[in-house]
């Protein structure tokens, strides 16, 4: 016996918003800096104000009610500890990460507000790598935490919408 145990947290290849942030930095230096495109800042400031402040506001929302949800049940929201508990009411009822939708819905507001057009051409990949890099090992270290009760949940609730 060697002793080693596996860690008790998902193991994902790096927290969610710093993956966000990072891509937020580089779609604005392309955007700036190296490549620009204009397509978002032919519509008016007033628009995409608007528009994105909408998208941020209803994403920290959102975050609010799904971390509000973590807290009643006792468990942490960062990727890196311990999950204690499956979280399956308000927002967790309609899909099983919330927290992420509303980390690209806070994105693509950032995106539209701040004429980004880089931030939106860059967002499958972000997404392909949250699935792959976070979402996946997520799932699978709850399936091996939790075993049926989780698979089940999984079974009634769509990843995204």
């Amino acid at each position: 016996m060697s002793g080693r145990t596996e860690p008790d947290h998902a193991g994902v290849i790096a927290h969610p918003p710093l993956l966000y942030l990072g891509f937020l930095a580089v779609a604005f230096a392309l955007d700036r800096w190296i490549w620009p495109i204009d397509i978002l800042e032919r519509l008016p400031a007033g628009v995409r104000y608007g528009a994105g402040g909408l998208l941020i506001v209803a994403a920290i929302a959102v975050v609010a009610m799904s971390a509000r949800r973590f807290r009643a049940a006792g468990t942490t929201v960062p990727t890196n500890l311990p999950t204690e508990a499956i979280v399956t009411g308000g927002p967790y009822r309609l899909s099983r990460n919330p927290i992420y939708i509303a980390l690209t819905t806070f994105y693509l507001g950032i995106a539209v507000a701040g004429a980004a057009d880089w931030a939106i051409l860059l967002l499958p990949l972000l997404l392909l790598i949250m699935n792959e890099g976070v979402i996946k090992r997520e799932e699978a270290y709850l399936e091996r935490k939790f075993g049926a009760a989780y698979l089940d949940y999984k079974a009634r609730v769509r990843r995204w919408l």
